[in-house]
């Protein structure tokens, strides 16, 4: 397999070098977005190897949960307990740009490779660290995946309280996303104030600071104000399939009544509540009685309601704007033929984006990374796996 080159033109990205220590969604995904860009990005990878190489269905000896998170990445594999690790990635180091990690904040330090360290090495590295609770603060130590903020921001209670449900975990892991999506803002940024000030930083990103910056709801909450807000929008079952529809109750009937004569069944002398009741039971009858798609775009289209298909997301290419923008691709599954996976987003006017290639196996790379970043001969390449420094998974490689 050949990998893309930091020579490739045209990606806004492809001067820059990238250490990915990181596992499982928080990192990966910032490196996954990273290449994406045209960034040369290496994933050091621990002998026992990154967790979701256990999730998804596995084509062509790589599991689809760690495909879509590493697609594009070149890999070595790196054993830090073996003399001479530590002076190799320092080596690394020394021709990197960027360094993601998402160990827990003494992780690093431990073996060696914290930034007072690094920066030593390479005034100029920007390192980026993700962790559940931050750098440095009362909660550091503690482990923390995306279920784990999700409860601690609040996120569950709220979707148990509102969906009036039990406490269950999102079925996405926005803690995570959210969290690299921010340390992503940040090394860009950090990049560009490089160029001003001629040295690189450390940036601290908190899984539970990102999910709180980026929630919209939570002034509702800090506020006690959560009676100020919209209803909650609605989903209901029509002729063509469930479909949710953007507008706050209310308005709906205000529209149906006004725009397209919906007979009003309640009366003034009517409590609430039987009104509330004979009302959505109108709704419901208005709804089911559609038969088409087409005919629900047009009927939405005449109030000038936001609707949406509550769609199964095992047919997510099938939805036209996903087919239409290639939101989701075909790449080679190294096993003779093509799965599919999710695109890069960004559409450029004059650069290119996008994923570039599978994700590799482990410690693939070993030699052609080493040889391009460091000018490691060879021979001292072979040394070190025979010592037990590099490794490769055999079953995959040979």
């Amino acid at each position: 397999m050949t990998q893309p080159t930091t020579e490739e033109v045209g990606y806004p990205l492809a001067d820059l070098k990238v250490l990915d220590f990181s596992r499982v969604l928080a990192g990966p995904f910032a490196g996954r977005m990273l290449s994406d860009l045209g960034a040369d990005v290496v994933k050091v990878e621990p002998p026992d190897g990154d967790i979701t190489r256990l999730w998804g269905k596995v084509v062509g000896g790589v599991p689809g949960y760690f495909n879509q998170q590493n697609a594009g990445k070149r890999n070595i594999c790196i054993d830090m307990r073996a003399d001479g690790a530590r002076e190799l990635v320092f080596d690394l180091v020394a021709k990197a740009d960027i360094l993601i990690e998402n160990y827990r904040p003494d992780v690093m330090p431990r073996m060696g490779l914290g930034y007072e360290s690094l920066k030593d090495v390479n005034p100029r590295l920007i390192m980026l660290s993700i962790s559940g609770f931050g750098q440095g603060g009362p909660e550091s130590h503690r482990p923390a995946y995306a279920p784990i903020v999700h409860a601690e921001a609040g996120l569950m209670d709220r979707q148990a309280r509102r969906g009036d449900i039990p406490f269950r975990d999102l079925p996405l892991s926005v803690a995570d996303t959210n969290a690299s999506l921010h340390g992503l803002v940040g090394l860009l940024a950090a990049v560009i104030h490089r160029e001003k000030i001629g040295l690189g930083q450390h940036i601290d990103i908190a899984m539970i600071d990102a999910t709180i910056a980026t929630d919209d709801q939570l002034h509702y909450d800090l506020e006690g104000s959560e009676d100020s807000g919209p209803l909650p929008n609605f989903a209901w079952e029509t002729g063509a399939g469930p479909i949710l529809v953007s507008a706050d109750v209310r308005y709906l009937w205000h529209l149906l009544t006004t725009k397209l004569g919906i007979d009003d069944p309640t009366n003034k002398e009517m409590e609430l509540s039987m009104k509330i009741g004979l009302r959505r039971e109108k709704i419901v009858e208005f709804m089911a009685a559609f038969t088409s798609l087409e005919e629900i775009e047009e009927t939405m289209a005449r109030m000038n309601v936001a609707w949406g298909t509550v769609r199964d997301a095992a047919t997510i290419q099938e939805q036209v704007t996903v087919k239409f923008r290639g939101a989701i691709v075909q790449i080679d599954d190294r096993a003779g033929g093509t799965r599919p996976i999710t695109q890069s987003p960004y559409r450029f006017s004059n650069a290119k984006s996008g994923v570039r290639g599978p994700s590799s196996h482990r410690g693939e790379h070993t030699h052609e990374g080493l040889t391009e970043w460091i000018d490691k001969p060879p021979f001292e390449i072979d040394a070190m796996i025979e010592a037990g420094v590099l490794q490769f998974d055999a079953e995959t490689l040979t």
